[in-house]
């Protein structure tokens, strides 16, 4: 081993120096990633006729109506715009609020502008329910409001997304990895291992409420699949119930097979098959904030083996939805291993099999 050479002492001065130059380089690094960041949640405009002069919703008349395929109650304006739309057995609705703009550059040039605000009920839609106190006091609180909802929270884990910390600072939001890198796989053959949910992003033990308590696997830290994805935006942060798998306890199972085939939410266009025949013929009925599922692998069979959430159409008119991939590594709605359309005969659109609203 040779000789250890000596450091040489550096005066004061020097180090005073080094340490200015390292904190100016990290004020501006920092400055590059925030500018880096998608500003996911600006509003740019605001749907006239929906607000009054406070601000509030329901200026003038509004009025309920019935529609099926799959049964739903709308709420309209007296000219007929849409105001909010539910469904029954599913708990998700989409309220009309503030136009918002959501891209990520980084991965594509799409971009959807929307106002369309998907948010959870704490109860079930059944027809009527529109009299109901429960639902009253919650449509008081969240028409109009901006608080985050469903596409908001999405948006928090796509690439160059800032990092979110609660009051415990346990980071809750941010650029989500898909999963740890497979060292069995390859670039476009299962390049990252699946299995990574919301408490490997999170990496804290989870006691789902059966009782089954489940610790993150570190590799996984700051990870989260395609259905591991909706289970963090729907269930940890919407709080709908979560399965600790596919096969126990009510809620939101665990894979995207679970979530295609299981009692939660309402089939908006049921799930015939995996088959290329088996492709829906229209797919008109998706509404933002539907999970939509896709078949993608020959290798496991009779699963549905993808999951996304339908954001709505595109500035360019195409119907976009966001999901975790590997290719990308997490959540996204980029073109890289095929561009998020469901419109179109595109990798994506093609292997689409289903769709349900929570």
């Amino acid at each position: 081993m040779p000789p250890k050479k000596k450091r040489p002492v550096l005066h004061a001065a020097t180090v005073l120096a080094l340490l200015a130059g390292s904190a100016y380089l990290t004020v501006e690094l920092r400055k590059d990633e925030e500018a880096k960041a998608p500003k996911v949640q600006a509003v740019t405009d605001t749907p006239g006729g929906l607000q009054n002069s406070n601000g509030q919703p329901g200026s003038g008349k509004q009025k309920w109506e019935r529609l099926k395929n799959p049964d739903r109650s709308v709420l309209r304006t007296e000219s007929g715009k849409v105001v909010a739309t539910f469904t029954d057995g599913a708990r998700s609705a989409t309220l009309t609020g503030p136009s918002r703009t959501f891209t990520e550059p980084a991965n594509t040039k799409s971009r959807v502008v929307t106002n369309d605000w998907v948010r959870l009920m704490p109860e079930t839609w059944r027809e009527g329910a529109e009299k109901e106190k429960w639902f009253k006091d919650w449509y008081k609180e969240f028409s109009g409001s901006e608080e985050d909802d469903i596409f908001a929270m999405a948006f928090q884990y796509v690439e160059g997304a800032p990092v979110k910390k609660d009051d415990e600072g346990i980071s809750y939001a941010g650029d989500a990895d898909f999963g740890p890198i497979n060292p069995d796989g390859s670039a476009g053959n299962d390049l990252r291992l699946e299995q990574s949910d919301f408490f490997d992003y999170l990496g804290i033990p989870y006691t789902f409420r059966n009782g089954t308590t489940i610790q993150p696997e570190t590799k996984r830290a700051r990870s989260m699949d395609c259905s591991g994805f909706i289970r963090t935006v729907f269930g940890y942060r919407a709080r709908y119930p979560l399965m600790a798998n596919d096969q126990s306890g009510d809620g939101l199972p665990r894979t995207a097979n679970g979530m295609a085939r299981g009692k939660a939410g309402t089939d908006v266009i049921k799930l015939k098959g995996v088959g290329s025949a088996d492709r829906p013929k229209s797919i008109d009925v998706v509404q933002p904030g539907d999970l939509v599922f896709f078949k993608l692998d020959a290798r496991t069979k009779q699963r549905m083996d993808h999951v996304g959430i339908f954001l709505g159409h595109d500035a360019d008119g195409h119907k976009l939805f966001i999901s975790s991939r590997e290719e990308v590594n997490g959540p996204t709605i980029g073109d890289k291993g095929g561009t998020s359309r469901l419109d179109g005969n595109g990798y994506y659109a093609s292997t689409l099999r289903s769709a349900k609203r929570l």
